[in-house]
């Protein structure tokens, strides 16, 4: 399948700011560490885009769904772009747009959780108690996760099957989104 580059780089460049606004959402979700340099980059790297919508949008309890929202409107932008740039092939409504855009959106977070809980368990066999960034912030955002899961599967002695479950359950919900993702 040959594609457009300008397309492609459109893709990739949304999608990776799409990215961005969604792991900050994430961490806000995690309550992960606000001063780890990590969440400290994405804060700056999303807070002049999101400082209108903070104030438009209502907080719910401690929970800013700016990120969220700035998201799902540029998820949904990308889409029509894309669209726009191949017009005349593809001819759809702006109601399956928008569900397909809460799936792509679902789906990616989906994404972004299987490789966290698998960079943690990395990182649990590897380098435990580690004090660099990047795995403090990883674990702060799969906490919850596990926590979760261990509710369901507790841990047998030394052994967490955790991760079992949280993969099979990505894998689960991954599988219903697929045919309303893009």
């Amino acid at each position: 399948m040959e594609q457009d580059p300008l397309a492609l780089i459109l893709r990739t460049l949304g999608d990776l700011y799409i990215f961005i606004l969604t792991f900050r959402f994430l961490l806000q979700l995690a309550r992960a560490d606000y001063y780890n340099p990590i969440s400290q980059s994405v804060v700056r790297l999303t807070a002049v885009p999101l400082a209108p919508l903070q104030r438009l949008l209502p907080k719910i309890g401690r929970m800013d769904i700016s990120p969220l929202v700035l998201a799902f409107v540029l998820k949904f932008g990308l889409s029509m772009a894309l669209i726009a740039m191949h017009q005349g092939s593809i001819q759809v409504d702006i109601i399956t747009l928008l569900v397909v855009t809460a799936a792509s959106l679902l789906n990616s977070v989906l994404t972004l959780y299987f490789w966290a809980v698998l960079a943690s368990v990395i990182i649990s066999w590897v380098a435990p108690g580690s004090y660099h960034p990047a795995p403090q912030i990883i674990q702060q955002l799969t906490e919850p996760l596990f926590k979760l899961a261990q509710k369901v599967i507790p841990p047998l002695g030394g052994l967490d099957l955790s991760p079992i479950l949280i993969f099979l359950a990505i894998q689960i919900i991954q599988a219903q989104l697929a045919p309303f993702v893009i």
